[in-house]
């Protein structure tokens, strides 16, 4: 458990993984933010009590963007030094091979924006401001913003965004696909356990292998993606799982996954 991210099993919800950041007063991205945020992704995904993983700053903030003081003297050879253990730091998130929803509360900006579209889905608060305003400061995002937005909702669009700077409601970001649901800020949480819930003593090797697929797919060419696509599917057939859920279809029951 880090000073400032901690990994949690909801309480009620177990099987429901937590990374709650907590640096008041708006969960500012400091390197020591960022180091913590990784230590929880790998928990995350070394755990096997946890199928499902919630990424939350809380009742008022999810993430204001990175530390500018910590920043604002580096020069480039600092960040060049720096920018790489930024950008894994998130990827680390990404890459944990489980279900994965931001719980958007208050403001998700600069890196607290890449934060949240490092995870699988993104639920925001009616009342909640996105964007990438790196712009404003002479620079562009550097932790996934500029490939993961463009991704997701298209170039001319992530341009936009990216260009200006600006900020934008959770109903305009709803509108271009940035966020998946918005709902009352009061249900912000409920409504991600909502989401993630469903995979709970789910296919965790097929999940996982989705995921990796999906993902993975999107960075080769189709023909490429389609051989990883058979690898995977190939490889759930030493499943302990595939075995069950094929016997609960033959013999009309709900399956009984164990993970393996």
């Amino acid at each position: 458990m880090g000073e400032f991210v901690r990994l949690e099993v909801s309480k009620g919800n177990e099987g429901i993984g937590v990374i709650r950041l907590d640096r008041p007063k708006m969960n500012a991205l400091n390197e020591q933010v960022q180091e913590e945020l990784r230590a929880a992704a790998r928990e995350a995904t070394a755990r096997t009590d946890i199928a499902a993983v919630i990424v939350y700053g809380g009742e008022k903030v999810f993430a204001a963007g990175a530390d500018i003081k910590e920043m604002a003297d580096m020069g480039y050879a600092a960040m060049s030094a720096r920018s790489r253990d930024l950008s894994s730091a998130f990827d680390a998130i990404a890459k944990i091979p489980k279900p994965v929803v931001a719980a958007i509360t208050g403001y998700a900006l600069g890196g607290g924006c890449e934060l949240a579209l490092a995870c699988d889905w993104r639920v925001a608060a009616e009342d909640a401001k996105l964007g990438q305003p790196e712009i404003n400061l002479g620079v562009i995002p550097g932790a996934g913003g500029t490939q993961r937005l463009a991704r997701l909702i298209g170039p001319a669009k992530a341009k936009d965004l990216i260009f200006s700077g600006r900020m934008i409601t959770a109903a305009e970001a709803h509108a271009m696909g940035l966020v998946d649901h918005v709902v009352p800020a009061a249900e912000v949480f409920e409504k991600a356990l909502d989401l993630v819930l469903p995979y709970v003593g789910g296919p965790a090797q097929a999940l996982r292998a989705a995921k990796q697929a999906i993902d993975g797919g999107l960075d080769v060419d189709l023909a490429t993606g389609l051989n990883w696509e058979s690898q995977l599917f190939a490889s759930l057939f030493g499943t302990q799982d595939k075995v069950e859920g094929m016997a609960a279809f033959v013999e009309k029951r709900a399956p009984k996954f164990i993970g393996e």
